[in-house]
């Protein structure tokens, strides 16, 4: 080592030892991590007594000083986790991450309280919190990655969080519409099985509540509509949708889209005929009769008056003609009467 280091690491050794004091402490505490303190109020804020604590956040709170807030708040929550002034405290904590920006977070945070403190006073007020949040993800705002950066939009986080507010007060002010948001959630996924299922409980729980099951029941012929649009041989769809308008149309004669609705299941009786004329054509294309004409028959009761019933009724007159030429032990084809069970569709093959 030469004399030129030697000198540098004894400069710095003096420095070391100086009793210098940093003018932005930084104090880490388990539960807490690190935070920043000015000089001279390490720990003041600290209080011996939960009231005095909570007393403490909210003050913070009040002086938008939320960083410190939450501090205070969170301390009450591990001090005294049994104490009266608990669930205020955490109910603070939510608060805090919202005034933050970090919605997720708050969320969760009150989340907690509903989950650990069951009989909060706050319990409607922070079920409607939880909804504002959700909806604010509903229409598009963005989850962050790491709890920091704003990333991603997630239908079906945003979907979990409705659910979470209707099984933490199924019966509150804000479970109705948390109910059908689940829905309008899945449908923007696409994801149209469990939109028609978040419609359907929210119809069957809410009955009594003429507004919400009406919405309900006409959302979940939607889904089934729309489900429908996307299958080609699977009719299912289609047959629910016409089911659950019917019941819309039935139940609540006076709503106003009960002309729409009617429209709707026009369309989809039609859509019907079309596909069962397919799966008829599948079958006479590979001469199996009877398939054939139980499919065609099916085209003409769906929507007796659409084009697909009148090509159905010249392929059955025709197919009768050559049928009746040939020997029925050929074509196994009782012309007389329809076959009791439906053979296989095109799309189970």
């Amino acid at each position: 080592m030469n004399c030129r280091s030697a000198c540098l690491l004894l400069i710095a050794a003096f420095l070391l030892g100086l009793p210098i004091s940093s003018p932005a402490p930084l104090v880490y505490r388990p539960g807490e991590g690190w935070t920043y303190e000015p000089v001279g109020s390490e720990g003041k804020w600290q209080k011996t007594r939960a009231k005095d604590q909570l007393e403490a956040a909210q003050a913070a709170f009040e002086a938008r000083d939320y960083g410190q807030a939450l501090r205070s708040a969170r301390r009450v929550v591990k001090v005294w986790p049994l104490s009266d002034f608990a669930p205020e405290a955490q109910y603070l904590v939510g608060r805090c991450y919202q005034q933050k920006g970090n919605d997720e977070k708050a969320f969760k945070e009150y989340q907690k309280v509903l989950e650990k403190y069951p009989k909060t006073a706050s319990y409607q007020q922070i079920l409607q919190r939880q909804s504002e949040i959700a909806d604010r993800y509903l229409a598009g705002k963005r989850f962050r990655l790491w709890g920091y950066i704003p990333l991603f939009r997630s239908m079906d986080k945003t979907a979990n969080m409705y659910e979470q507010i209707v099984k933490s007060g199924p019966y509150s002010e804000v479970a109705p519409q948390a109910q059908l948001k689940v829905g309008e959630a899945r449908v923007k996924q696409r994801d149209y099985e469990a939109a028609a299922r978040a419609y359907e409980l929210a119809a069957d729980r809410y009955h009594d509540r003429p507004q919400i099951a009406a919405e309900a029941l006409h959302r979940l012929g939607m889904a089934h509509f729309k489900q429908a649009q996307t299958a080609e041989y699977d009719q299912s769809a289609a047959a629910q949708a016409i089911a659950s308008f019917t019941d819309f149309m039935t139940l609540f004669p006076n709503e106003p889209r009960v002309e729409e609705t009617q429209e709707l299941i026009r369309g989809l009786k039609t859509e019907q005929a079309r596909g069962s004329l397919q799966t008829a054509q599948f079958y006479e294309r590979y001469h199996k009769w009877k398939g054939a004409l139980i499919y065609y028959n099916e085209a003409v009761l769906q929507d007796p008056t659409s084009k697909h019933a009148d090509i159905a009724r010249e392929r059955i007159s025709d197919i009768k003609s050559r049928v009746e030429a040939t020997p029925l032990a050929a074509t196994g084809v009782n012309t007389n009467q329809a076959p009791s069970k439906l053979p296989e569709t095109p799309a189970s093959k």
